[in-house]
């Protein structure tokens, strides 16, 4: 069965659960990891975050968009292109705390972004419980992660519930990615932040073959390492984008 969490607080076990926060979490911590990063540490707050500084840690993390005080780095993706040492420290208001819920209740966890569909389509071909968690903003549903969650849906086989059919029928309603983004709730804050240039970057489809998955999970801290690389999909982008 494939099923949809509209919001990361509606987290329940699952066979894999894939976590969406295209803006911006996911797409960070996924070009993280491409870029050269072995882990990112993903902290259920700042103040988990800031208790896990080392020198050879680069914490990043944001307010309201904006990179949180005392910080090395925001949530914007093409912060992390070059990596700062080994291990990426993130805390961020919505997709953190999304991945930590699911770390907590899922057999598997995988991050997903539009910049690695293609990849991620490939990682859950042929798996049976997939529970795509989309981690909304500020509490509320985004348009950009239901979006992303139809995309992924779509390009399954299986049984799909309600929820599935719903984030389908928003992704089928947008001839590009990049309209879902700038329609968001999350756009707005972007725009304030003078940030909008995510936007464009995080609409960027299977740019990378890097897959976040789960490694470990201490309290309210999630280790995410690349999964093994998986066969190319190739419905990813069909039709949609």
């Amino acid at each position: 069965m494939i099923d949809v969490a509209f919001l990361g607080t509606a987290v329940r076990p699952a066979g894999t659960a894939v976590v969406v926060d295209v803006l911006r979490a996911t797409s960070t911590i996924t070009l993280a990891l491409h870029s050269g990063y072995e882990r990112v540490l993903v902290a259920g707050s700042l103040d988990d975050a800031t208790a896990l500084r080392t020198p050879e840690r680069t914490l990043a993390g944001e307010v309201g968009c904006a990179r949180a005080p005392g910080f090395d780095l925001g949530n914007s993706p093409e912060e992390t292109l070059e990596p700062r040492g080994s291990e990426l420290v993130l805390a961020t208001t919505n997709g953190a705390p999304a991945i930590v819920a699911a770390a907590a209740s899922a057999d598997e966890v995988l991050v997903a972004a539009l910049l690695n569909l293609g990849a991620v389509c490939a990682q859950l071909a042929g798996r049976e419980d997939v529970l795509l968690v989309c981690a909304g903003t500020d509490g509320r549903v985004s348009i950009e992660d239901v979006y992303l969650a139809g995309r992924l849906s779509a390009a399954l086989e299986g049984s799909r519930s309600d929820a599935a059919q719903i984030a389908e029928a928003v992704a089928a309603s947008y001839e590009h990615a990049v309209d879902a983004l700038e329609a968001s709730a999350g756009a707005v804050g972007l725009r304030r932040e003078g940030l909008e240039s995510d936007l464009a970057f995080c609409a960027q489809e299977s740019i990378v073959a890097v897959v976040p998955r789960l490694s470990a999970s201490i309290e309210a801290v999630a280790v995410l390492t690349k999964a093994p690389s998986a066969a190319p999909a190739t419905t990813a982008s069909a039709g949609l984008a």
